[in-house]
């Protein structure tokens, strides 16, 4: 089970500065078994933004295989770009070989540009190839780290995402979260819910814990609508795509509101 901290905090008062280490120490406390640490920073090293693609050439090789030359805006129009390095172009968009197919011209993309890192050591640069200067990579889930998916390249807009161009693409996908992987035995299934586990690291701690099952409103008429009046109000991400993204990681991490509540 993979306990992200931010997802936490919406229901136990972890401390600002905690890791995911300082987590699973406290849960080790109350019987739990370490498993793992994610932490995508310590293998992701941005310029990683939002960027769109402008236009499609589509290039036949003699090797059978068909590229595509994109022209991608990674700054709004009419505003400066104000990273620099290497490859970056001044004018915001940017030249990039791209061997996928499963988008079109106007789909917003995860851009890693030059001077990024990705998993595996793997450095962005600008290089020749193909005939032209690719300044960047349009990047997948699996080249991210945060799946297994490389059938195409992450479009936004599939999980549900219509950021503005030139978005920390780390920020916006949850990316400089961390999460503590424990080991959940049969006998204490609550804690496959993140519900669960906050009570859990709430009485290691001695902190404050929020139910989030208090929020919701009983049903008028009900017994329970008689002992209490608190209105329906479910956890609220910041992060959107962490939803999507963080659980694709482990089967077992379900929010409160799905399926299991602890």
């Amino acid at each position: 089970m993979r306990i992200p901290l931010s997802w936490l905090r919406e229901f136990a008062a972890v401390p600002a500065g905690a890791t995911a280490e300082d987590l699973m120490a406290e849960l080790v406390k109350v019987g739990f078994e370490e498993e793992a640490v994610h932490r995508p920073t310590d293998t992701l090293q941005g310029p990683i933004v939002v960027g769109q693609v402008l236009s499609i050439v589509k290039e036949p090789q003699t090797n059978g295989k068909t590229i595509n030359w994109c022209q991608v805006r990674v700054v709004p129009e009419g505003k400066e770009q104000t990273l620099t390095g290497d490859g970056i172009d001044p004018s915001g968009v940017q030249g990039i070989i791209c061997g996928a197919h499963n988008f079109v011209e106007g789909d917003k993309v995860v851009v890693t540009l030059p001077g990024a890192v990705l998993p595996g050591d793997f450095r962005i640069s600008a290089r020749k190839t193909y005939g032209h200067l690719s300044a960047g990579m349009i990047a997948s889930v699996r080249e991210l780290g945060i799946g297994e998916d490389h059938d195409g390249i992450l479009v936004l807009s599939r999980i549900g995402l219509d950021p503005e161009i030139g978005t920390d693409a780390m920020e916006l996908l949850g990316l400089y979260d961390q999460a503590a992987e424990i080991n959940v035995t049969p006998d204490r299934g609550y804690a496959f819910s993140i519900r669960g586990v906050a009570r859990e690291y709430a009485h290691a701690t001695g902190t404050a814990f929020t139910d989030p099952a208090a929020k919701i409103q009983a049903r008028p008429n009900s017994p329970a609508a008689t002992a209490s009046s608190s209105t329906t109000t479910l956890p609220s991400t910041a992060n959107p795509a962490a939803t999507v993204l963080w659980p694709a990681q482990s089967a077992a991490s379900t929010r409160p509101g799905r399926r299991r509540r602890g």
